[in-house]
């Protein structure tokens, strides 16, 4: 099989992300064995309460990432989609260990991933749109 080495470089942001995802599901599941909160109850302890919001949050965020990242990375290119990848995937880092302390420092992280989030989108509309003009579309 051949691919190219800006495909490979996806591939392992990809399943990088995926591995924070499953990640935050572990902790919430840790952490209802530690407060002592069963499903389906999902309030009583404020460490529960956070880790679902970032477990849910991280969610949301990446479907529209993971389009937006292989999108962006086929539309236009690799590299910058790579770099982009990278540095949203250290922003939900950074946004999950703030929230787990405190609520109010989630902010930085969910700043860069989102900046992140809208590049990829306008990297991938750019990458359309050369292609369009490429092909007369």
């Amino acid at each position: 099989m051949h691919m190219q080495p800006g495909t490979i470089w996806i591939g392992w942001i990809t399943l990088a992300v995926l591995v924070f995802y499953v990640a935050t599901c572990i902790i919430v599941a840790r952490t209802r064995a530690r407060v002592g909160i069963s499903p389906p109850q999902m309030t009583g302890d404020p460490a529960l309460e956070r880790a679902l919001r970032v477990q849910g949050n991280t969610l949301e965020h990446m479907v529209p990432f993971l389009v937006a990242l292989w999108m962006c990375a086929v539309f236009w290119a690799y590299l910058p989609a790579a770099i982009l990848g990278v540095v949203w995937l250290f922003g939900r880092v950074l946004y999950a260990a703030g929230y787990y302390r405190e609520p109010g420092r989630r902010m930085p992280g969910f700043v860069i991933a989102m900046l992140c989030l809208i590049l990829l989108f306008i990297g991938t509309a750019y990458g359309l749109f050369r292609a369009g003009l490429v092909m007369g579309v």
